[in-house]
């Protein structure tokens, strides 16, 4: 699958309705280890048919870059079934992407619901 560029939240909406596991490159092109990450990011995406891969130009879409909070590119932000599970800043050397690809992969996410339904609660007591 191509990787997709991003350039609102309609757009990233529209990729999460129709995908379970989505990464998402925040970049800008006059940054070098922006760069760097590209042919990491690229290959990831040839190895990994199952997961959506995407691109945001912060130059072009500011706007979604501020709603994942993103201060420093590159920063990848990995979301499975519309939850953020995270958010990397820095040029990721392919055998940490690799690695977090599989972290992904492996989460139980009745259990990760579980948990953010419990530290909510506990939020609501406090």
């Amino acid at each position: 699958m191509p990787i997709i560029t991003l350039v609102n939240e309609t757009e990233l909406g529209r990729v999460l309705d129709k995908r379970d596991t989505v990464l998402v490159d925040f970049w800008a092109p006059w940054c070098p280890p922006c760069k760097e990450f590209v042919p990491v990011f690229e290959a990831a995406a040839a190895r990994h048919p199952d997961i959506t891969f995407c691109r945001v130009n912060t130059e072009e879409a500011g706007d979604l870059a501020q709603a994942f909070d993103v201060v420093s590119i590159p920063t990848l932000v990995a979301i499975r079934e519309r939850i953020m599970i995270a958010s990397q800043p820095g040029s990721l050397p392919e055998h940490v992407l690799e690695d977090l690809i599989t972290k992904i992969k492996g989460l139980d996410m009745d259990e990760l619901r579980r948990e953010m339904a419990a530290a909510a609660e506990g939020d609501q007591e406090s």
